[in-house]
């Protein structure tokens, strides 16, 4: 069975991690250049003054930018994501919202920088924001891509 963004995004709303700490996937696009993702705040996802806990608004933006350029290059490539960081600027309540894209243009421009097996790190960025708009965080998370070796069968 392939794997289509709304397969995904509901496969991933319903996987255990996400379940339980509030975190609903919203979609992918069609071409996997985009993906929505939200925290639902509440009394398993909020710290001690009921605000968004902070592990929490990490996690939901732990593995989409990967997943994207994934999708994008396709099996050939190894893709990770190996960093993160989080700025955090407001207390977040209610429904917090991450927007995450990757245009087919920078899936390209990393496909040309790993031809060959050439290890590429970037650093993608988004923020997230709260029901009225407001950045409640800024985040950055490092991806690495490398195409993978191809093996050839020798006659012997």
């Amino acid at each position: 069975m392939r794997i289509t963004p709304r397969r995904l995004a509901l496969g991933m709303s319903l996987w255990i991690p996400n379940l339980f700490s509030g975190i609903r996937i919203r979609r992918f696009s069609e071409d996997w250049t985009h993906a929505t993702v939200e925290l639902h705040v509440n009394v398993f996802t909020r710290n001690y003054v009921k605000t968004a806990f902070g592990g929490s608004m990490s996690a939901m933006t732990d593995p989409y930018f990967f997943m994207l350029v994934m999708h994008q290059l396709g099996r050939d490539h190894v893709v990770w994501d190996t960093r993160g960081e989080i700025e955090f600027l407001k207390p977040g309540r209610g429904v917090l919202t991450a927007e995450f894209e990757v245009s087919k243009e920078k899936a390209e421009e990393i496909r040309e920088r790993a031809r060959g097996g050439a290890k590429v790190l970037e650093w993608f960025e988004t923020v997230i924001t709260d029901r009225e708009g407001d950045v409640v965080a800024k985040v950055r998370r490092e991806v690495y891509i490398r195409e993978k070796k191809r093996v050839t069968a020798s006659r012997g």
